[in-house]
């Protein structure tokens, strides 16, 4: 299957974090719900739902989430879910966004990929998406 590369902007909108769920010994565990608009090769909408690990040292936390994207990539239309994976260690950081598989609907039916993304000094947000059907 040939790999194909989608690139765009997305806004975000709508940090709604809820109370920890679980906070002792320094570490917070908490849940919060977004929204993103993604803009160029994938335009559509999603919500996001984190679970996020802060720590007290500085730089050092982490989140998982799950994606629902609806909309159309490269013109073709359908949803799909991706994972997200993502740790700062210290401010290092290691971001992994990947499709789950066989979560498409529509024209995505069969999608595979990861995307990245990257933010930058603004705090506006871009990615790529590299994928194949």
């Amino acid at each position: 299957m040939e790999s194909m590369i989608a690139k765009g902007d997305f806004d975000t909108a709508g940090w709604d974090a809820e109370p920890p769920f679980d906070d002792r010994d320094g570490v917070t565990l908490g849940l919060v719900t977004m929204s993103k608009t993604f803009h160029g090769d994938l335009t559509g909408t999603s919500v996001v739902r984190l679970m996020t690990a802060s720590t007290g040292v500085e730089n050092s936390r982490s989140y998982v989430a799950l994606e629902r994207v609806e909309g159309a990539l490269d013109g073709r239309p359908g949803t799909f879910v991706v994972q997200h994976n993502a740790v700062s260690d210290r401010g290092e950081q290691s971001l992994t966004i990947t499709v789950v598989p066989d979560s498409a609907t529509g024209e995505l039916r069969g999608l595979r990929g990861e995307m990245d993304i990257l933010i930058a000094p603004d705090g506006s947000h871009s990615y790529t998406f590299d994928y194949h059907l």
